[in-house]
C-alpha cells in the first residue's frame, strides 16, 4: 500500500492520465483493456440495445425459424476465430470467407436481419457498433424470443480484418461426430462435455437438411422406428440432399427442452445429438434425462454456457476494427483489396 501511494505523490500527472484513458473509453467506445462490459455504447451510441431488439422482435415474429438462424450466426461465429463477425465476411478475388465452408455454404442465414440492424445503427451512430456486437445481442433476443432465457451480453467486441475457411470446416462440431468427438470439439474452445450437452440444446429449434441426416435416418438402429419412417418421406434415400426437417419434430418452433425428450425417445434426428444419449452412457444420459424433465434448469445453463461462448477470444482495443459494412473489410484495410 505504501509502495502505491508513493508512486501516485511522485506522479501528480498518474491520476489525470487514468481518468483520460477511462474517458477515451467511453467517449470514442476504444479501449486497451481486454474487458467488455454492459455500459459499452451508453455514451456513443444509447439506443443500439433497443435498436437491436426491435429489428429481431419484427424479424421472429415475421419468421420464428429466423431466430434459430441468427442463435446458429452467432455460434458459427464464436467457434471460428472467436466473436469477432468474420462470420459475415464475403469473398471476394483477394479474399476467402468462412460462407462457403462445409457447415455454413448455403446453410447460415439471417444475414438481412443483421445488415438491416447495421444500416440502422450507422445512420444512428456512424462507425460505432461492430457487427460482432450485433451478432452477439441479436442472438440472446432470439432466444429470449422463442421462449428460453436471455443472458446478459457484454458490448465492446471488434470486427475481424480476417476470416478462416479451414478453421471453419474444422472447429464447427459437425453432425456426423461421435460423443468423444463432440467432447473433443467443444473442449479445444474451452468448454466442458456438461456444457457441451447444454449448447447443444440449441438444436430444440430450426431446421436440418437431409444430407445430414440420410445415414442416420437409413443405417442407424437406435432410432425409434416410427420416427425414421416418417423422416424417410422427407429425405428419400437417393433424392432430395436439401429437403428440410426440425431437429426437434415436437416443438420445432419454440425454444423448450423437447429436443432433450426426443434423445430418450430415441427421435435425435442427426447423429451427432443422438449421441448424447445412448445406451450405456454414464457421461451424458443423467444430464440428458435431468434437462427433459426440467426445462427451467436447462434454459438456465443455456444462458450461463451462451454468455461464455460470446467471450470467446474477442478482438477489443485497437484490434480488429468497427466495419461500415458487416459483409466486408473497410476498404482503407490493406489487406482487403
Amino acid at each position: 500500500m505504501a509502495a502505491s501511494s508513493h508512486s501516485a505523490m511522485a506522479f501528480p500527472g498518474f491520476k489525470l492520465l487514468k481518468y483520460l484513458v477511462v474517458f477515451t473509453c467511453v467517449m470514442i467506445g476504444v479501449c486497451s483493456a481486454d474487458e467488455l462490459r454492459n455500459n459499452f455504447y451508453d455514451k456513443t451510441c444509447p439506443k443500439m440495445i433497443r435498436t437491436i431488439k426491435f429489428a429481431v422482435d419484427d424479424a421472429v415474429h415475421r419468421e420464428r425459424r429466423m431466430g434459430a438462424s441468427l442463435l446458429r450466426l452467432h455460434f458459427h461465429d464464436c467457434f471460428v476465430q472467436g466473436c469477432d463477425g468474420s462470420v459475415l465476411l464475403d469473398d471476394t478475388p483477394n479474399f476467402t470467407g468462412e460462407k462457403n465452408s462445409f457447415p455454413n455454404a448455403n446453410s447460415l442465414r439471417g444475414f438481412e436481419v443483421i445488415d438491416d440492424i447495421k444500416s440502422q445503427l450507422e445512420d444512428m451512430c456512424p462507425g460505432v457498433v461492430s457487427c460482432a456486437d450485433i451478432l452477439a445481442v441479436a442472438a440472446s433476443e432470439a432466444v429470449g424470443i422463442l421462449g428460453g432465457q436471455r443472458w446478459n451480453v457484454l458490448l465492446g467486441r471488434r470486427d475481424s480484418t480476417t476470416a478462416s475457411l479451414s478453421e471453419a470446416n474444422s472447429d464447427i462440431p459437425a453432425p456426423f461426430l461421435d460423443l468423444n468427438g463432440l467432447i473433443s470439439t467443444f473442449s479445444k474452445k474451452g468448454f466442458t462435455a456438461e456444457e457441451m450437452v447444454t449448447l447443444s440444446g440449441a438444436h430444440t429449434i430450426g431446421l436440418v437438411r437431409c444430407r445430414f441426416f440420410r445415414d442416420r435416418i437409413y443405417n442407424e438402429t437406435n432410432i425409434d422406428p416410427s420416427f425414421a419412417a416418417a423422416m424417410k418421406e422427407v429425405c428419400p434415400f437417393d433424392d432430395g440432399d436439401d429437403n428440410l426437417a426440425p431437429f426437434d419434430s415436437k416443438t420445432p418452433m419454440f425454444f423448450d427442452n423437447a429436443y432433450y425428450r426426443n434423445l430418450v425417445e430415441s427421435k435425435g434426428l442427426v447423429h451427432s445429438d443422438q449421441q448424447l444419449f445412448v445406451d450405456g452412457s454414464r457421461q451424458t444420459n443423467p444430464q440428458v434425462i435431468a434437462y427433459s424433465r426440467n426445462f427451467g434448469r436447462f434454459k438456465h445453463d443455456f444462458a450461463n454456457a451462451m454468455f461464455k461462448m460470446s467471450q470467446l477470444s474477442p478482438l477489443t482495443g485497437y484490434d480488429g476494427q468497427i466495419r461500415t459494412n458487416c459483409h466486408f473489410i473497410n476498404p482503407t484495410t490493406d489487406e482487403y483489396k
